[in-house]
C-alpha cells in the first residue's frame, strides 16, 4: 500500500508530514504523552502555565524516571504575559556543607565521581515547584500533583523509547539495593515496552508533599530517609543541609539572534552554551543553506563544539567563582571565536577546554491561553542520577555544578 506524499507549503524550510500543533487555549510540550496530557488536564481545569508545568514535571518523574525526579534539580524561565517580564528560577541545590576538597584529596580523587553519594547535592526540585506555584501559580501542590500520584499508584504502560533507556541502566541500578528493588522487576530487569509499572514508594512521597508542602520533603520523613541513605553510603548530607535550602530568582541572560531575543537561565545553569552558539552562527548566512545539508550541519556542529568548550571552561557557581558571562556574550569575544570556525573542515582540537559528554536533558514547556509561558528543565543530570535511591522515597541527583 502506498500513501500520497504530504504537500510541501511554498517557502517552507523544514517540511514535515506532521503539522505544527496550534491552539488558542494553551499548549504543553513534553517528551512523554502521559506527562503532556497531565499538563493539559490542569489547563482545562482552569490552571495556568506554572500549574501545568509542575503537573507535567511530576508525571515525568513517574513515567520517565531515568531523566527527572523529586531528588533532582530544576531550572525555569517564566514569561508573565501581563508585565512582559521574563524571570529565571534557579532550583539547583548546594553541596553538603561538610563536603570539602580535602575529602576528595584524602580519597585519592581528582574529580567528582558520577555514582554514589559523593556527587549528590541537596535536591532542589520540590522547593522550585513550591516557589514557582507561590509566585506564578493558581493551584495548590495537592492539585497539580494529583495526576502523578495517580500514575505512580495505579501504574502506567512503559513506552518504547523509555523502556530502552531504562534497560540501558540495568547494571547501574543493580549496583544499589534500593535502586534495584524500586526500579527493576524482581530486582533484575527493567520493565519492557507496554508493561505496566507502579511506583508505590514514589506515590507515597508525592502524597506527603501534596499534603505537607515543601517542608514535608526538606524537614520530614523524606529528608530523614535521604540523610540516612547518605550516612549509610558515605555521603555528607545532613538535615541542616536540607532545611537550609531555598530556590532563588535571578535575572535571565540573553542574546539577540536575527532580531529575536533568546533568554536562558544564568550560571550555574548551562543555558549560556546555547547563547554562545547562536552568537557564533549569527555571523553566517544560514538562510541560503539547505536545512540538514552537510554545509548547514557542519556550521551548527562546529558552533556547538566551540560553545561547549567555553561552557566546560567557564560555567561555575558565580557565588564562588568569577564567571565572565557579559564578556563571553560580547561581540568582541564572539568575533574572535568565530574566526576559529572553518566553514570547510572540522577543527581537530577545540580550544578553551574539552567538550563534555552527554547530549540531552529532559525538558518541557507550557503556554496558557493568556500567553503566560514556562520553559522548564527538571533533571537528574544522568540516566537514573547517582544510581542511589533514598529508601522508597526518590532517586538522588548527581550534580556537575553544585551551587556551593
Amino acid at each position: 500500500m502506498s500513501f500520497p506524499q504530504t504537500p510541501v507549503v511554498t517557502g517552507e524550510r523544514y517540511p514535515s508530514r506532521r503539522s505544527v500543533v496550534m491552539s488558542t487555549r494553551g499548549i504543553v510540550a513534553a517528551s512523554q504523552p502521559l506527562a503532556a496530557q497531565a499538563g493539559l488536564r490542569i489547563l482545562m481545569a482552569g490552571g495556568n502555565a506554572a500549574d501545568a508545568a509542575i503537573a507535567t514535571a511530576a508525571v515525568l518523574n513517574v513515567v520517565e524516571p531515568m531523566s527527572t525526579g523529586i531528588g533532582g534539580d530544576a531550572f525555569a524561565l517564566i514569561y508573565d504575559a501581563a508585565t512582559g517580564r521574563v524571570r529565571a528560577l534557579n532550583g539547583s541545590g548546594g553541596a553538603p556543607m561538610a563536603l570539602t576538597p580535602a575529602i576528595f584529596a584524602e580519597r585519592g580523587l581528582t574529580a567528582v565521581p558520577s555514582l554514589g553519594m559523593l556527587p549528590v547535592t541537596v535536591p532542589g526540585t520540590i522547593d522550585a515547584w513550591a516557589t514557582l506555584l507561590a509566585q506564578h501559580g493558581t493551584m495548590t501542590l495537592a492539585q497539580v500533583l494529583a495526576p502523578a500520584i495517580e500514575y505512580a499508584e495505579r501504574g502506567f504502560p512503559v513506552s518504547e523509547i523509555i523502556a530502552r533507556g531504562w534497560a540501558a541502566s540495568t547494571t547501574k541500578l543493580q549496583g544499589h539495593p534500593d535502586a534495584a528493588r524500586t526500579y527493576l522487576i524482581g530486582g533484575q530487569r527493567a520493565p519492557r515496552a507496554g508493561e505496566i509499572f507502579k511506583s508505590p514508594g514514589l506515590a507515597d512521597s508525592l502524597r506527603q508533599i501534596a499534603e505537607g508542602g515543601r517542608d514535608a520533603f526538606y524537614r520530614g520523613p523524606i529528608a530523614e530517609a535521604i540523610v540516612a541513605t547518605s550516612e549509610r553510603y558515605g555521603g555528607f548530607l545532613t538535615m541542616q543541609d536540607l532545611a537550609a535550602h531555598t530556590s532563588t530568582w535571578e535575572e535571565p541572560i540573553h542574546t539577540n539572534y536575527r532580531s529575536h531575543t533568546i533568554y536562558e537561565c544564568p550560571p550555574n545553569g548551562h543555558g549560556l552554551t546555547a547563547l554562545l552558539a547562536l552568537n557564533l552562527l549569527e555571523g553566517f548566512d544560514l538562510a541560503h543553506l539547505t536545512p540538514g545539508s552537510p554545509e548547514a550541519l557542519h556550521l551548527t556542529i562546529e558552533a556547538m563544539r566551540l560553545a561547549f568548550a567555553d561552557a566546560a571552561t567557564y560555567i561555575a557557581d558565580p557565588l564562588h567563582a568569577q564567571v565572565p558571562t557579559d564578556y563571553l556574550l560580547s561581540e568582541a569575544y564572539t568575533s574572535g571565536r568565530r574566526r576559529l570556525l572553518d566553514p570547510n573542515r572540522a577543527a581537530a582540537t577545540i580550544p578553551a577546554g574539552e567538550v563534555p559528554g552527554g547530549h540531552d536533558t529532559v525538558y518541557l514547556s507550557v503556554v496558557d491561553e493568556t500567553g503566560n509561558a514556562v520553559s522548564f528543565i527538571n533533571s537528574l543530570y544522568m540516566g537514573f542520577g547517582s544510581g542511589v535511591v533514598a529508601g522508597d522515597t526518590c532517586l538522588l541527583y548527581t550534580s556537575p555544578s553544585p551551587r556551593d
